[in-house]
């Protein structure tokens, strides 16, 4: 076992960091849970994302707690927090930063200083990304993908840890506008929040209209963060689990050797290879945390579908036919075989 290499955890060993990730995982979902009701798939996914070193996608009708939820994230991390509105008007400058004019005066001469934008922080979440047109979206691309911006010929690298969280009302509703598929790549998952079901719903009436005194604390630090992403990445898979991870990848494609026939009838464009990393880093990311030092099938299946429903584009038979990128993703898992060992 290795060594993390980190100024606090330097000491501790692969299986002890282990352990400490899951122990942080629980602590941090307890916290949320003073502030967040319910939605405990979104919240797993939330927490992967961090521990994967991803950004996310979360979707869902306006009222669904979905900034609340990214807030609260931000509050049990020792992390710097930003937030931006995305509207119509918004410019790609409102959000990476732009040269202004300053006078010295000292010298009594103007010279140009880089003013910095909210991307330059450690947890960034874009509300209503969907709300501003596709150059402005696009400003994030960079900083997602490099973790850092270039402007006006000079590159700026942001500090460590860097996500990016955005929050995304549905593409049917008035005033939206489709995210490129570039970036839409760039997002780990594409968590889906829904309605909570009537029991959790009326726990959110009760204390949301009484006096709130719940607040959740922090929780993990940066280098915790960075500590477990790399963590993460030193926890083994085994070749029939890396297989099967890029044969359900590579099943969702056309090919010209044969295509199963509902992705030929439904699929415009299948998932990248950019799928199938992000489903093996969330499946080490989801095996850690259920205290297990190993992937299994089932890490990779259960997040087929915010790894994939994003990166499955349907055609028009499909969105005639009323087929949804779920239900294609479910075929997908069915249709794909699983390794005979069984793991």
């Amino acid at each position: 076992m290795s060594k993390v290499e980190s100024p606090i955890l330097e000491a501790v060993d692969d299986v002890a960091l282990a352990d400490r990730m899951k122990t942080s995982r629980d602590r941090m979902v307890a916290e949320l849970g003073k502030v967040i009701i319910g939605q405990a798939a979104v919240i797993e996914q939330v927490m992967l994302t961090l521990f994967a070193g991803g950004n996310s996608l979360i979707v869902g009708v306006p009222g669904l707690a979905k900034t609340l939820l990214v807030r609260t994230v931000a509050d049990v991390l020792d992390l710097k927090f930003a937030r931006i509105q995305f509207t119509p008007d918004l410019m790609p400058s409102d959000i990476t930063g732009t040269d202004i004019i300053q006078d010295d005066p000292e010298t009594g001469k103007r010279h140009m200083v880089f003013s910095p934008g909210p991307v330059f922080t450690n947890v960034l979440l874009a509300d209503e990304i969907n709300r501003t047109p596709p150059k402005t979206q696009s400003a994030l691309l960079e900083a997602m993908q490099e973790h850092r911006v270039t402007i006006q010929g000079r590159t700026y690298t942001l500090d460590e840890p860097f996500h990016v969280f955005a929050t995304q009302n549905p593409i049917e509703l008035e005033g939206t506008y489709p995210l490129p598929e570039a970036q839409l790549d760039r997002f780990m998952f594409h968590i889906v929040i829904d309605h909570p079901p009537e029991s959790e719903e009326i726990e959110v009436l009760r204390t949301t209209t009484a006096i709130q005194d719940a607040k959740a604390e922090r929780a993990v630090t940066g280098a915790e963060i960075l500590a477990y992403q790399r963590l993460v990445r030193r926890v083994p898979v085994a070749e029939p689990v890396m297989a099967y991870t890029l044969r359900l990848v590579r099943a969702s494609r056309r090919h010209p050797t044969g295509t199963l026939d509902f992705i030929e009838k439904w699929v415009s464009y299948g998932a990248s290879v950019r799928a199938a990393q992000y489903l093996i880093l969330g499946a080490k990311a989801r095996a850690v945390t259920r205290g297990r030092y190993h992937v299994s099938l089932e890490d990779v299946r259960a997040l087929a579908h915010p790894v994939l429903r994003h990166r499955v584009l349907t055609n028009f038979h499909a969105e005639s036919e009323g087929v949804k990128t779920d239900q294609i993703i479910d075929r997908l898992l069915d249709a794909v075989p699983a390794p005979k060992s069984g793991m």
